[in-house]
């Protein structure tokens, strides 16, 4: 599946370069992230609402490969850091993602809820887990994306701006990351 992302991200590579619109050149991130906000592709972020300093500053990594995946990386280096501002500003504006229409095992919502509590992502992230300024939005992400980013903080294969996730995450266990996820993902 990630070749295939890869794949159809380098594909629409040439398009930003040539497109004159913003929406014309919006339609490649939409493509993967979904046209509402909701990504429908495995393991890739939902953006909707997702507040825009931290968009801007997750574009601005990508374009600078301080973080490294290399459809996201091409597709940014030739941004300005207008364009950066731009398109943070819109990913705030868009629809937020919603919950799975199942509210699902109320034993796991209950260990993730706790997990959520003790470990304080309910603070950092805000109650109900909007996020705030250079602090994402997490409610209502995949639950894939959520457990493989969480599992790379907690590897410290990922790397963020600062290292409070790996601070966080290391002494998570891979069950609790799950049941994490899954709160997270369809928190209410």
């Amino acid at each position: 599946m990630r070749k295939t992302i890869a794949a159809l991200a380098l594909t629409l590579i040439a398009c930003p370069a040539n497109a004159e619109t913003f929406q014309e050149r919006l339609a490649p991130c939409l493509a993967c992230h979904g046209e509402k906000g909701q990504s429908e592709t495995e393991n890739t972020p939902s953006l909707g609402a997702q507040q825009a300093p931290y968009a801007l500053i997750q574009l601005f990594m990508f374009r600078e490969k301080l973080r490294v995946f290399e459809p996201m990386n091409e597709m940014t280096k030739a941004l300005t850091d207008d364009d950066l501002r731009t398109f943070s500003d819109f990913i705030a504006t868009m629809p937020k993602p919603v919950p799975p229409a199942e509210a699902g095992d109320p034993a796991r919502m209950q260990r993730g809820e706790a997990l959520g509590r003790q470990h304080r992502c309910n603070s950092c992230h805000n109650p109900d887990y909007s996020g705030k300024e250079n602090v994402p939005r997490i409610a209502n992400q995949r639950e894939d994306y959520l457990a493989k980013t969480l599992g790379e903080y907690k590897d410290n294969s990922r790397h963020g701006y600062d290292g409070s996730m790996a601070d966080v995450m290391a002494p998570v266990t891979p069950a609790q990351i799950a049941d994490l996820a899954y709160f997270i993902a369809r928190v209410r």
